[in-house]
């Protein structure tokens, strides 16, 4: 029997249903694994099914940007079931996902005022290919069909999206993919080859006319696109060098090759505006072709996801006749419009993208405090989105073996942490990292507890070694 106290939100006894029934995302089972169950949460803070709490110091998953427990958003979503709970975008609109459409051209850059939903980011990055090669097959070019991305980098995991991503472990198992996507180098300047370890300028042009080079390689007249996020998430959030974006625009632009920035984390705050694209924070400040989004348009309160198009990308669609054969059926839901409009009510009123533009450097000072570690080797990101690489040996940057990694990782770090209070991500799809993104309304404060944690934990993990 499930027993649940609905003034703490403790649950007891669902232990054994979780371990039989439940399915979990990238998560490992058997072998007396059993998930932690978070049950509740108000503003920065969760609670488990103990009673026990935490700190969210990943905003869910880049996700719950207003915070835990915002009650309006509660609120819109059941106001909009009760007039219309659903309908579809089928040659059919509704008056929530049209307002939410004008709302999201009124934000993003130059001419991207087409907003097809989706009901998450992978769906998103998927629709974004799938249009690129409709757009050149209708314009000509039938031939521009494969996509760039960078290494370790992470786009989704629908079939096509999968192809864009950049992590050979995670395509492995359901190989044969889907042809067509190509990887280039990341931009981890932790980590830059030789000569362009000290310069960031000129590592951020290498890394850019190694787009050039593959578009080269491959023939211009097969290109389509490319997919780069403006922070790069897997490896351990990795900023652009200075130039970077400005050189990459200019590529695609020479070679008619179509710009996606994938800001299914980056969008809505994380990086100090609603699309990272246009921050004022860090070497960014591009207009794309394309963008895709989800994670914090609704803060989590339900699920959406966006793709934006530019109008010339629009164009051979606005005919009469030609259709774009894609969708889904919960694209645009009408409430987790109604939820998305709230959500971004809450960002204007409260100033959220000005809070986090004021205190990203209180959020990277605080962190740095941790460079006297030898654990750490880098600390790096933007806004509230940020990356800690651990290494064996800071002088050299030696890093950690699999066997190493999953020990340090899975078998330490990943339980201390969470014991100690913090909830985070300590992740090896690149070098092993510890990442942080936490509610755009966190302040001194949780920067402060999370440091705490941090340094008594990894401290501890240094000393294992």
């Amino acid at each position: 029997m499930t027993v649940t106290d609905a003034t703490s939100g403790t649950t007891t006894d669902l232990a054994p249903a979780a371990n039989r029934h439940l399915w979990g995302h990238f998560a490992r089972h058997g072998a007396g694994i059993t998930p932690p169950i978070i049950t509740r949460g108000e503003g920065v803070t969760i609670w488990d099914d103990k009673g026990k709490e935490y700190i969210d110091g990943l905003s869910g998953l880049f996700v719950v940007q207003v915070g835990h427990g915002r009650k309006e958003l509660a609120e819109a979503a059941a106001k909009q079931a009760e007039k219309l709970a659903f309908f579809p975008l089928w040659s059919y609109a509704t008056p929530t996902a049209i307002e939410l459409a004008e709302r999201i051209a009124g934000y993003a850059p130059g001419d991207l005022n087409r907003v097809f939903f989706t009901t998450g980011g992978g769906e998103a990055v998927e629709s974004a290919w799938k249009l690129a090669k409709n757009y050149f097959k209708l314009t000509g070019k039938p031939s521009k069909h494969k996509v760039i991305s960078r290494a370790i980098a992470y786009h989704g995991t629908p079939q096509g999206a999968l192809a864009i991503t950049g992590l050979p472990a995670f395509k492995a198992p359901f190989e044969p993919l889907t042809p067509g996507g190509f990887r280039v180098p990341n931009t981890n300047f932790y980590r830059a080859p030789e000569p362009f370890n000290t310069d960031p300028k000129a590592f951020g042009e290498y890394c850019a006319d190694r787009i050039a080079e593959a578009i080269e390689f491959e023939g211009p007249d097969t290109v389509a696109a490319v997919f780069l996020e403006p922070v790069q998430n897997a490896g351990g959030c990795f900023p652009p060098p200075p130039g970077y974006f400005r050189r990459v625009r200019e590529i695609c632009d020479e070679y008619d090759v179509l710009l996606v920035s994938d800001e299914v984390i980056c969008a809505f705050g994380r990086i100090g505006e609603m699309f990272a694209c246009s921050s004022p924070l860090g070497e960014l400040g591009y207009v794309p072709d394309i963008i895709t989004c989800a994670k914090g348009l609704t803060s989590g309160y339900s699920p959406i996801g966006a793709m934006i198009a530019s109008d010339r990308l629009f164009e051979p669609f606005n005919d009469g006749k030609t259709t774009f054969a894609h969708g889904y059926t919960f694209g645009g839901h009408p409430v987790s419009a109604a939820v998305a409009l709230a959500n971004l009510d809450i960002f204007e009123r409260e100033g959220l993208n000005q809070h986090v533009q004021q205190m990203a450097p209180v959020f990277r000072a605080t962190l740095e405090q941790l460079y006297d570690l030898p654990i750490v080797g880098d600390i790096r990101g933007e806004g509230f989105f940020y990356g800690i690489e651990l290494v064996k040996d800071k002088a050299t940057k030696e890093t950690f073996n699999d066997e190493e990694c999953e020990r340090l990782l899975r078998g330490f770090l990943t339980p201390a942490l969470f014991e100690a209070g913090l909830y985070c991500r300590a992740d090896d799809r690149g070098d092993p990292v510890v990442q942080l993104a936490p509610p755009l309304i966190a302040g001194k404060k949780e920067f402060d507890a999370i440091y705490e944690i941090l340094r008594g934990v990894l401290d501890e993990a240094g000393q294992l070694l």
